[in-house]
């Protein structure tokens, strides 16, 4: 029994330490402050990678050159002690005192010089396959090595092809020098440079190759000092970097948001007057964000205690009502031309509520001067809720857009923040894209919203994109992106549900073929003209018909 209940227990505990684990990961996976620092983070790594790589390289080039100069002029020096004139004197017993006092010399020089052999051969011209030894000077102690001197006269195969090359590059070609690097011996030497000079007769013909052999030790011992350097320097100012930038990330942006975010979720559970956010930030959009939930308080609070005053239903439903249309109608731009100063692109839209608010919402900003994002939404719900909801949905969709980053991946940020902070009746359908205005190309992401319509070579089509789940209806949803090329001449259109679902009194929808035919209608035309087509094309199908929901239209012409 004792037993069951351990067990039992020990149960219990590992499910309460997965949950909380489980907790945990999820946080982290929607904290924005840990994706945007984490992304600056990578970034500086790979590039400080690219720069470690880049500078080890250029390094690395000039010690080699630098090691391949020195050791050629050391070379150069011993192969001029060298009579060429008498090399085969040697070989065949003559000159024994000259051979004597040049291989005394060499050996000196061998040891002075801390090179690890030298060796002066006379190559088979035939095929450089194979040479003859004539002198070996053998410096062992320089590298621990255990090379045996060869005897006057010693007959070997040459090493491989690349000797043989570079041996004929010597006597046939006037190479001045030659060099081979071994990083990997197959003799169980170390790792070593070899030079090559000609040895010349009095006639200036190559009579002999003089081969210094010298270890890379010291070349190892210069390049390591400045990679620790290069990588500390990396680590330090990659950890000062990533602090700087939390920090500014955290205080400049991060903090305003969420403390917005807190606010408006907290007024809309407690209707109280919270901490006054006007001075949020430094930063124009999210000064106004703090401003406009200001504003939504008090005069929410201004509604509330009306309400408290009046007696009749009408009074009060009518304050809430006002105070919503207050709400929306400053959440949206109202100002057109929008950019007048921009003559690549026009824009226009409109927002019709079926009652005194409404759901729905659009919003455009330049993020720089080559991309302009331009979004549209519907929110579920109707009243100050949904004004509410609308208002914290834009808002949150305007300051992300402004961070950077795909469609994709701005509506995944609002989705999660959504469903974090707002309430959990309640979603939004949003299609969103940027535009980059000097190629035209816009990039789009759709989560759950109506088709957006493009106009090319004269004619409004439907451009059937993926759509995405709602946002504000389950954590960590993923969003695809998609692209379409605007040429210049072409019009985006989009719009919110009210449009195709437009009803007239026999209880018909307009639908997307009557919405396309009222878009044909004038193709050409400028996007406030565009919208005054469609919204009298809606007129003429509905007649006296009661407005069944909300409707919202934009339009942008690329010029």
């Amino acid at each position: 029994m004792h037993i069951i209940l351990k067990c039992k227990h020990d149960m219990i505990v590992c499910v309460r330490y997965g949950i909380a684990k489980m907790n945990v990961l999820k946080k982290l996976n929607s904290n924005m402050a840990l994706h945007m620092i984490g992304g600056i983070v990578i970034l500086l790594i790979a590039f400080g990678i690219i720069v470690m790589h880049v500078g080890y390289a250029c390094f690395t080039t000039a010690i080699k050159k630098e090691y391949d100069e020195s050791t050629y002029h050391m070379a150069e020096t011993a192969a001029a002690t060298v009579n060429g004139d008498h090399l085969r004197d040697y070989l065949t017993g003559y000159q024994k005192k000259e051979y004597v006092d040049t291989k005394l010399y060499l050996d000196s020089y061998c040891k002075n010089m801390n090179v690890s052999l030298i060796y002066v051969i006379i190559p088979d011209r035939s095929d450089y396959g194979r040479f003859v030894s004539v002198f070996n000077p053998v410096n062992n102690e320089v590298d621990n090595s255990n090379y045996h001197e060869w005897e006057l006269g010693h007959k070997r195969n040459t090493t491989n092809d690349e000797y043989r090359t570079k041996y004929k590059a010597i006597c046939e070609e006037g190479s001045q020098f030659e060099t081979v690097y071994r990083y990997k011996t197959t003799d169980g030497q170390n790792p070593h440079i070899t030079t090559m000079v000609p040895v010349y007769n009095s006639n200036s013909a190559v009579a002999a190759i003089l081969c210094m052999q010298r270890p890379i030790r010291e070349l190892d011992e210069a390049t390591r000092p400045y990679l620790i350097t290069v990588v500390l320097t990396f680590l330090v100012l990659s950890a000062l970097a990533s602090v700087i930038a939390n920090n500014y990330f955290k205080n400049q942006f991060v903090k305003p948001i969420r403390k917005a975010s807190d606010e408006a979720s907290r007024f809309a559970k407690e209707n109280t007057r919270g901490e006054m956010l006007a001075g949020i930030s430094r930063f124009d959009e999210l000064a106004r964000l703090g401003a406009s939930i200001d504003k939504m308080e008090e005069d929410i609070l201004k509604y509330v205690k009306n309400l408290t005053a009046v007696t009749a239903e009408k009074e009060r439903m009518e304050a809430e009502l006002n105070v919503a249309k207050t709400i929306q109608e400053t959440s949206i731009p109202n100002t057109f031309p929008a950019f007048p100063e921009r003559k690549e692109f026009d824009i226009y839209a409109t927002m019709k509520p079926a009652r005194e608010v409404g759901g729905d919402f659009f919003n455009f900003d330049l993020i720089d001067d080559d991309h302009l994002a331009i979004w549209i939404g519907d929110v579920s719900g109707k009243g100050v809720p949904a004004a509410l909801y609308m208002i914290v949905s834009n808002v949150l969709t305007s300051d992300r857009v402004l961070t950077g980053g795909t469609p994709a991946q701005i509506l995944s940020f609002v989705n999660n923040e959504l469903c974090e902070h707002a309430g959990e009746d309640m979603f939004v359908t949003m299609w969103l894209g940027i535009l980059e205005i000097s190629t035209g190309r816009l990039t789009a992401a759709n989560a759950g919203h109506e088709y957006p319509a493009v106009m090319t070579n004269g004619i409004f089509t439907l451009i059937e994109d993926r759509h995405g789940f709602v946002l504000g209806g389950m954590e960590n949803m993923k969003y695809s992106d998609y692209e379409i090329t605007l040429k210049h001449g072409d019009r985006l259109f989009v719009y919110t549900d009210g449009l195709p679902e437009a009803e007239n009194a026999d209880h018909k929808r307009l639908g997307t073929g009557k919405m396309l035919k009222a878009l044909n209608r004038n193709p050409l035309g400028s996007p406030e003209e565009i919208l005054h087509t469609v919204q009298s094309s809606v007129d003429e199908f509905v007649g006296s018909a009661e407005q069944f929901d909300d409707l919202t239209m934009l339009c942008l012409e690329y010029r």
